[in-house]
């Protein structure tokens, strides 16, 4: 499952490999502020930074604890490395609408130099980040005092360079870009492309590439608005650049359907180079098959490959060139399609799960409820359910896998479906891109997990 080339001391007995807790970050009290529910999060390119955002608009970054990255074995510890407000909360007054300052998406940009730059976004704009460190400050100005005030010249008798000499290692945040007034609808994906000039964004009915130096133009590379409303059958859900083909990108609908798009055909890319499309099985047919087949997130395998996409109750992986049907489906939790009614009635079957790749793409990670998480390894085929909570929040934990017990007797160890709280959920992971860390957000709380040290 992972790309140690000796995993026996990582596995249990049953052969499952042994995740322990490594940190929580956030208050473990009942009481839970709003803006402060994690709605994002996100690695950088090479693991050492990762960022989450919150439903208050602030993004904080964590950085890898270099006596961690060191130590042997690896130890998966981070620290808050930066804090800052990205978003504010806006109000459209031609529309009378609230712009809500939750944080939807964070995207690492590919590190070119000291800096490191992200972009955020909210519901209607996006904004590119620079994060930077100074430790050293300029002293001996010819026209102004240390407090920083001009001097009289008439005073000044002579000319001095100035010098930098060291101060406190001081960590900033600044906006360098803002894309602001290009999307109609809520946005729901960015994804930066391969080419690590552009980047595209998506809202519910519309795809607009963006060129990162320019901030007053983008073009529209997607459009299934109709031109009646009337006639609005499916909406965008997600969308992501391939990871190193630039002209590549795939979107995901309300249907259940794929789109793959090649920029070099058309520049509107509404007809689409391939569609991935399941044949829905007439048996399964149910007056809830169209919600939940609905996908609420599609990402690249990070060889390119393959696609894992996220429905309700299921993980799908596809292989590029096989459009008829997935390679494999995994059930994160199929044991709720009896409680389809009840998910209704209390909006949880509108619940958008992310999910996302190991560091070598042979085994997924996604959420469910009662702040599960589950993990399927593409090799055996096996696949476990773990919890993300305050019981284990000690050093070196390990987690035990959770049984669910959807019917009958209940066992010792097992967990009753009726006893699941669906107010705690796991919509947001992330993986480490070469190591087995895994981030977890559990409302308020960030989880860091890693195989067992």
């Amino acid at each position: 499952m992972f790309p140690r080339k000796n995993t026996s001391k990582y596995l249990a007995s049953n052969g499952e490999i042994q995740w322990c807790f490594s940190q929580v970050k956030g208050t473990l009290d009942d009481e839970i502020t709003e803006a402060d529910i994690i709605s994002c999060v996100e690695f950088n390119h090479d693991g050492d930074l990762l960022a989450t955002g919150d439903k208050g608009g602030r993004v904080v970054i964590f950085q890898r604890d270099p006596v961690s990255k060191t130590s042997v074995p690896k130890r998966g510890e981070y620290n808050v490395y930066s804090t800052f407000q990205s978003h504010e909360p806006e109000f459209d007054y031609l529309k009378s609408l609230e712009i809500e300052e939750k944080i939807n998406k964070i995207r690492w940009l590919r590190r070119k130099n000291p800096a490191h730059f992200l972009l955020s976004t909210n519901d209607k704009t996006i904004k590119l980040w620079k994060v930077s460190e100074r430790d050293k400050r300029a002293e001996g100005y010819n026209l102004k005092d240390e407090a920083g005030e001009m001097k009289d010249r008439g005073v000044l008798t002579g000319l001095r360079v100035p010098v930098l000499k060291p101060m406190e290692l001081m960590v900033e945040a600044s906006p360098r870009r803002i894309y602001a007034n290009a999307h109609t609808y809520h946005i729901n994906s960015i994804s930066v492309n391969s080419d690590a000039e552009t980047y595209l964004s998506a809202d519910d009915l519309r795809i607009n590439l963006w060129h990162l130096d320019i901030t007053d133009q983008s073009f529209n590379i997607v459009d299934i608005k109709p031109a009646n409303m009337e006639e609005l059958t499916e909406v965008i859900t997600a969308a992501e650049f391939h990871p190193t083909d630039c002209n590549h990108f795939v979107y995901s609908s309300s249907k259940g359907l794929i789109r793959l798009c090649d920029m070099r055909m058309a520049a509107l890319c509404d007809r689409h180079a391939k569609l991935f499309e399941e044949a829905e099985d007439p048996a399964n047919r149910s007056f809830f098959s169209e919600i939940i087949s609905s996908i609420s997130d599609v990402k690249f395998s990070r060889s390119g490959r393959y696609m894992l996409s996220r429905d309700y109750l299921s993980v799908k992986v596809w292989d590029l060139h096989m459009e008829t049907k997935p390679i494999e489906t995994y059930p994160v939790h199929e044991y709720l399609r009896s409680k389809l009614c009840s998910l209704y009635e209390n909006d949880c079957i509108f619940d958008k799960f992310e999910c996302c790749w190991g560091n070598n793409d042979q085994a997924v990670l996604t959420g469910s409820y009662n702040n599960f998480f589950r993990m399927f390894d593409r090799t055996s085929k096996r696949d476990v359910t773990l919890e993300a909570s305050r019981e284990i929040a000690r050093p070196k934990t390990t987690l035990k896998a959770k049984k669910i017990c959807s019917g009958g007797k209940r066992k010792k160890d097992e967990v009753s479906v009726d006893s699941l709280d669906f107010n705690k959920k796991i919509l947001h992971t992330a993986w480490h891109p070469t190591e087995n860390i895994i981030a977890v957000a559990a409302t308020n709380n960030l989880f860091i997990f890693q195989d067992k040290f």
